[in-house]
């Protein structure tokens, strides 16, 4: 599947040009004021928004500011496009949490290579929170929204490692939310549905006693819910490309080191 794009913008030849350009590789959505905007992303799962400043009613800074502020929102990557092109005007969009900010007239290669940057970056970080065994959670949080969601998520999931029936219902409870928000969250901030984030946290706390020393294999197979040493080795192995034997290994060789 191609990459939503929102292009928020009132000149109709901007958004015709944009479509037109960025069509072959993205899906492309048009919003002409700051409110359209807000409502397609309510029913859209998008993955950027590119916005012009200078708009009626509600401008880019204004819009900028809803989407890094609201948690069902706040993981999007923003670029702002503008005529100003004063320091100032830069600082002050960076400073809302624009992810860029891009001066008018711009290269459509530019736009494009930005885009492209913002968008693989964050599929490097997603990629090395679920391969690394200790890479937190908040490491995929790119605005403070997205931080606190992440860190009341992660205290919400390791609350409860040991109910091996925990799924997407028990955390939506848990965490005071509907099923289909929390569901939408999870998979744009870390692309893993909430059953799969579950499994993830519990095999990198499985790590974390590990690399502790003071638990056997089977012991921590036991207080983390898994259904069998075997099914824990498994899995263990099959998301950080390593057993837990070897991985027991692997942290003392480091302690050694130091």
């Amino acid at each position: 599947m191609l990459p939503t794009v929102l292009i928020v913008d009132d000149n109709d030849e901007i958004l015709e040009f944009l479509s037109r350009t960025l069509a072959p590789k993205y899906t492309v959505l048009t919003a002409e004021s700051g409110e359209a905007a807000m409502d397609i992303l309510h029913t859209e799962a998008v993955q950027l928004v590119i916005s012009d400043v200078m708009m009626p009613d509600m401008d880019g800074f204004e819009l900028c500011t809803l989407i890094k502020s609201n948690f069902e929102y706040s993981h999007i990557p923003v670029i702002l496009l503008t005529a100003k092109n004063t320091l100032t005007a830069k600082i002050h969009g960076l400073e809302l949490g624009a992810d860029a900010y891009i001066e008018k007239p711009f290269s459509k290669e530019h736009l494009q290579a930005q885009m492209a940057s913002l968008l693989a970056n964050r599929n490097m970080v997603r990629e090395y929170f679920a391969q690394s065994p200790l890479a937190h959670i908040k490491s995929m949080a790119h605005s403070k929204a997205d931080e606190r969601f992440l860190e009341s998520l992660n205290e919400t999931i390791c609350r409860n490692l040991e109910d091996a029936e925990l799924d997407v219902e028990k955390l939506a409870r848990a965490m005071n939310m509907s099923r289909v928000t929390l569901y939408r969250k999870i998979k744009a901030v870390s692309d893993l549905s909430p059953i799969e984030l579950i499994n993830i946290t519990r095999l990198k706390k499985a790590a974390e006693l590990l690399a502790e020393g003071e638990y056997r294999i089977n012991e921590i197979s036991d207080m983390l819910g898994f259904s069998s040493q075997s099914n824990f080795s498994r899995n263990f192995a099959k998301q950080f490309n390593m057993t837990p034997s070897e991985y027991i290994h692997l942290k003392g060789q480091e302690h050694k080191k130091i």
